[in-house]
C-alpha cells in the first residue's frame, strides 16, 4: 500500500520542472514538423472511425468499432494517386483497408493477430470469391425455415471466466442449437452462418464493449458498481440472427434497379491474410515489395481487445490460456502487457531501439511516468511499462515498414494522441520523428478538425487538454 506521507512529500517544484521540460521538448518537436501539419476538413470523425461503414453494404455486417472506414481508404488512395500495385496493412483488424483497396483493383496483404479479425477477413474472402448460387439459396432456407430450431442436440459453447453468464439460459441454448445446426452445412455456408452469429453476440448478451473491458447489464446478476448499468434492449436471439442473415442476403443480392446496365467494374485485387503478430511476421517478409502501407495500430489508450472481444473469442474456441497468450502477443497497448524481448524476436532491430532510446521527448515522458509510479499517484502502475512498450514496439514496426516498402512508396497511419497523469503524449510527432530516422520523409500530418478531449477521469483531475487525432503520411526515401 502507498504511504500517504510519501505522496504528500512530493516536491512540487521538481514535478513542475519535469512538466516544463516535457512541454519545451514537445514544442520543439512540433516546431520541427510545423510545416507538415495540415488541418484536413475532409477527415471527419465519421471517416476515421467505423461510423461511416454503418451505411455501406458488406462493411456494415460486423460492428468492429476500432476500424476506420472504407471511404477513408478510398479518399487516401485517390488523393495520393495510388491505383496499382500491392498494399499492406500490418494491423488488419476487420480488413477494411484490404477489401476497400482490393475493390479498386490493388492486391492487398494483411497481418492480424486476433481470431475475430481473422474470421471476418476469411468470411469476406469466401463471400467474394467462393460462395455459389446454391449456397445463397441455402442461406435463404435458413432464414425462411429457421433451421436452428429443428435440431435437438446442442454444441457446447466455450466460456471464459470473464464471459460466464453473458447470456440468458434461453439465449445460450439457442446459440448452442444454432452452432450444432451449422455443422450440418458445407464449409462455405457454415462460415457465413457462424460469422452472422459473431455479428449479433453483443446485442443478445448482457454486455457492452467499453474500451478496456466488457460492461455488464444489471440484469445479468453480476456484482454492480455504485451505479447499476442498463444497456437498453437485449435482442431476442431468433429476431437478431434472422435480421442479420437477411441483411447479408440483401447485400449480396442488390435490387435490379441498382445494377447499372453498362457499368464496368474493375476486377478486384487479391487479398491475402497472414495470421499472427506483426512483430513476428513483418521480419519474414521480403525487402521492397509493397507500394503502400495503410494501417491504424492499436492506440496507446489501455484498450484491451482480448477483453472487449471476449464473447467472440470464446465462440471461436480460443482457450483461457490462449486468451492470455493473445494479450501478451498484442502490441503493448494495455496495462497487462509485459515487456517484450524485442532483440530476441529480431536481432536486426538495434536501430529502432536506439531511435527510441535517443528520442528526448519520449525519454522525458517515461522518466516522469516512472517518478509518478514511485510516488504512488498513477491510477495503474502498469502505465509506464505500457507506454514504453508501445513506443519501442512501434519503432520496430516502423523500421520493418521502411524495409518492406519500395523507394518512394507511401505509408498512411491513423492514430490518436493520449494523456496520462496530466501529461499529453504527442504520439504523432514522436512516431514521425522515429520515421525520419528509420528511412522515411514526413510528407504530411493530416489533422482532424476539432481536437478530441481526454478521458473524463483525466479531465476531472487535470482539466480539458485537446488531443490531436491524425493521419500520418510518410514517404519511403
Amino acid at each position: 500500500m502507498t504511504n500517504l506521507s510519501s505522496v504528500s512529500n512530493i516536491d512540487p517544484e521538481v514535478q513542475n520542472n519535469t512538466l516544463r521540460e516535457i512541454d519545451n521538448l514537445d514544442k520543439q518537436l512540433q516546431h520541427h514538423f510545423q510545416a507538415k501539419f495540415f488541418v484536413q476538413p475532409a477527415l471527419t470523425r465519421l471517416l476515421v472511425s467505423f461510423q461511416a461503414n454503418k451505411t455501406r453494404p458488406i462493411y456494415r455486417w460486423y460492428k468492429y468499432k476500432e476500424a476506420f472506414s472504407a471511404s477513408l481508404v478510398e479518399l487516401l488512395l485517390q488523393k495520393y494517386g495510388l491505383n496499382q500495385g500491392k498494399i499492406l496493412d500490418p494491423f488488419a483488424g476487420s480488413g477494411t483497408a484490404l477489401f476497400a483497396a482490393s475493390d479498386l483493383g490493388l492486391d492487398t496483404d494483411g497481418i492480424e493477430l486476433l481470431p475475430i479479425g481473422q474470421q471476418i477477413i476469411e468470411t469476406k474472402k469466401i463471400i467474394d470469391t467462393e460462395l455459389t448460387f446454391e449456397d445463397l439459396e441455402r442461406l435463404k432456407t435458413w432464414l425462411r425455415s429457421q433451421i436452428w430450431k429443428q435440431v435437438n442436440q446442442k454444441f457446447c459453447l466455450t466460456e471464459f471466466k470473464i464471459t460466464k453468464g453473458a447470456y440468458s439460459q434461453e439465449t445460450k441454448k439457442a446459440i448452442e442449437q444454432y452452432l450444432e445446426a451449422c455443422y450440418q452445412e458445407n464449409e462455405r455456408v457454415q462460415k457465413v452462418l457462424r460469422f452472422a452469429l459473431l455479428c449479433i453476440l453483443e446485442s443478445i448478451s448482457y454486455t457492452r464493449k467499453d474500451g478496456q473491458y466488457l460492461r455488464w447489464d444489471h440484469r445479468s446478476g453480476r456484482g454492480q458498481g455504485k451505479k447499476p448499468f442498463n444497456k437498453g434492449d437485449i435482442l431476442d436471439f431468433d429476431y437478431a440472427i434472422a435480421s442479420k442473415i437477411e441483411e447479408i442476403i440483401n447485400d449480396l443480392e442488390p435490387p435490379i434497379h441498382q445494377v447499372e446496365l453498362f457499368s464496368v467494374k474493375m476486377p478486384p485485387g487479391k487479398v491475402k491474410l497472414f495470421k499472427g503478430s506483426c512483430l513476428s511476421l513483418l521480419p519474414t517478409l521480403p525487402d521492397a515489395i509493397y507500394d503502400a502501407v495503410i494501417t491504424s495500430p492499436p492506440y496507446c489508450n489501455r484498450y484491451d481487445y482480448t477483453r472487449t472481444y471476449a464473447l467472440e473469442l470464446a465462440l471461436l474456441n480460443v482457450s483461457e490460456k490462449g486468451l492470455i497468450d493473445l494479450r501478451q502477443e498484442m502490441l503493448s497497448c494495455t496495462v497487462e502487457n509485459r515487456s517484450k524481448d524485442l532483440l530476441t524476436i529480431n536481432p536486426n532491430w538495434n536501430l529502432a531501439l536506439e531511435t527510441a532510446n535517443t528520442q528526448t521527448l519520449l525519454q522525458s515522458i517515461l522518466r516522469y511516468l516512472g517518478d509518478r509510479k514511485l510516488q504512488g499517484v498513477l491510477n495503474n502502475n502498469g502505465i509506464p511499462r505500457m507506454v514504453r512498450g508501445y513506443f519501442y514496439e512501434m519503432a520496430c514496426v516502423i523500421q520493418e515498414c521502411s524495409r518492406i516498402l519500395k523507394p518512394g512508396a507511401l505509408l498512411f497511419m491513423v492514430n490518436d494522441n493520449v494523456r496520462y497523469s496530466g501529461v499529453s503524449i504527442s504520439v504523432d510527432t514522436i512516431l514521425s520523428d522515429f520515421a525520419e530516422k528509420l528511412g522515411f520523409i514526413v510528407e504530411n500530418i493530416l489533422v482532424l478538425p476539432g481536437d478530441k478531449g481526454n478521458s473524463s477521469q483525466q479531465m476531472g483531475n487535470h482539466g480539458r487538454d485537446p488531443l490531436r487525432k491524425c493521419v500520418y503520411v510518410w514517404r519511403k526515401q
